[in-house]
C-alpha cells in the first residue's frame, strides 16, 4: 500500500510540472534587460502586424525597422502586408508603435536606454533616442516564441538600459584579414547583442590592411595583396552606423610594425630590408622614436586616416 501511494504522489508530480511548463514562457534574452515583468497573455503575430514611428528619429530606424520586420517573415514563414516602414506610413492603428524622442548620435555615452510594453493586442517601444529603438527592436526579435497555435509575443513589461556605455568587439584583421562579407556578419551579430564598438585591429607585423592613398607602399607591400579599399572602409563604416556601432581603427605603433618597415625601412630602428612576419612572436624593429621624418610620416599618415575613419 506505501509503494503505491508513493508511486502516485510521483505521477502527480510529474503532471504538475508538465502543466507548469506548457503555461511557462522561458525568456532567452542576451543581454537580460535590467527589469522584466512577465504577465499572463500572449501577442499573436499574424500577417496583417504593422510597425508605426512616430517622433523624431534618425532615418536610420526606418531601414532598421523594415529589416526587422523582413527578419520575422524570414522566422515565421509570414508573408505581412506591410513590406517597408517610411516616415510616410505613420498609423496610430499599427499593431506595434515606436516612439523617438530625437536623434541619437553614434558616440560614447548616448542614452541608449527603451521601454518595452506588449500587451495581448499591441506593442508599444519607447526610447529617448532611435539607438534606444535599435536595442529595443532587438530585444523583441528574441521575445519570437511559437507554441502549436503559432507565433507569438509574450505579455510583458520591459525597462531596460546598458550597463556599459562601450561594450566592444576586437576583430584583429592585420594578423588574419576577413573579407568584408565577413565583417558584416560580425556586425549583425553585435547588433543582435547590442554591442556598440567594432575595434578593428588593421596593421600588425603580419600585414597592414588600409589603402593609403598618401603612402601607397603600405598596403602594396604590407598585405600580400589583403587590405580593404577606402571605398569598403567607408561602406563599412556606413554599415555599423546603421546599427548604432562605433568603428574605432587601431594601428599598432611604434613596435609590431614589421609590415610598415616592408614599405618604409628608413622609419625603423635598424636596417632592413624587411618582409612581411609570418610566425607570431615579439620582433626587435620598432619605429625609431630618434628620427624626425618619422614624425612627419606620422602626421601625414594618420591626418589621411582622422578623415576616413569619423572616430
Amino acid at each position: 500500500m506505501k509503494t503505491i501511494n508513493l508511486i502516485i504522489v510521483f505521477i502527480l508530480i510529474l503532471l504538475l510540472n508538465n502543466s507548469f511548463s506548457q503555461t511557462e514562457v522561458e525568456l532567452n534574452l542576451m543581454p537580460f534587460p535590467q527589469k522584466v515583468i512577465l504577465s499572463e497573455g500572449k501577442f499573436r503575430l499574424d500577417i496583417d502586424f504593422t510597425i508605426s514611428i512616430e517622433g523624431n528619429p534618425d532615418p536610420r530606424i526606418y531601414r532598421y525597422a523594415t529589416r526587422v520586420l523582413r527578419r520575422l517573415s524570414g522566422r515565421t514563414g509570414l508573408f505581412f502586408t506591410q513590406d517597408v516602414i517610411t516616415n510616410e506610413t505613420i498609423n496610430k492603428n499599427s499593431k506595434c508603435i515606436i516612439s523617438v524622442k530625437r536623434e541619437g548620435k553614434v558616440k560614447l555615452n548616448e542614452n541608449e536606454s527603451y521601454s518595452l510594453k506588449i500587451t495581448s493586442d499591441k506593442i508599444e517601444l519607447y526610447t529617448e533616442n532611435d539607438l534606444g529603438a535599435l536595442r529595443g527592436l532587438e530585444t523583441l526579435l528574441q521575445l519570437l516564441a511559437a507554441d502549436e497555435t503559432g507565433y507569438f509575443f509574450p505579455v510583458l513589461q520591459i525597462e531596460d538600459e546598458p550597463r556599459f556605455p562601450w561594450r566592444g568587439l576586437m576583430i584583429d584583421a592585420g594578423r588574419h584579414f576577413m573579407p568584408v562579407d565577413v565583417i558584416k556578419r560580425n556586425l549583425d551579430a553585435m547588433a543582435f547583442v547590442k554591442m556598440n564598438v567594432f575595434h578593428w585591429h588593421l596593421s600588425e607585423d603580419q600585414g597592414f590592411r588600409v589603402e593609403s592613398k598618401l603612402f601607397p607602399k603600405l598596403h602594396q607591400l604590407g598585405s600580400d595583396g589583403l587590405f580593404y579599399t577606402q571605398d569598403q572602409i567607408k561602406d563599412i563604416i556606413t554599415y555599423a552606423d546603421e546599427r548604432g556601432i562605433r568603428v574605432i581603427p587601431e594601428f599598432d605603433i611604434p613596435g609590431h610594425s614589421t609590415s610598415w618597415f616592408v614599405a618604409y625601412p628608413e622609419f625603423s630602428s635598424a636596417p632592413g630590408p624587411y618582409k612581411i612576419e609570418r610566425n607570431w612572436g615579439i620582433f626587435d624593429p620598432v619605429f625609431d622614436p630618434t628620427n624626425e621624418k618619422v614624425y612627419e610620416f606620422f602626421d601625414k599618415f594618420f591626418g589621411e586616416m582622422c578623415k576616413l575613419f569619423p572616430d
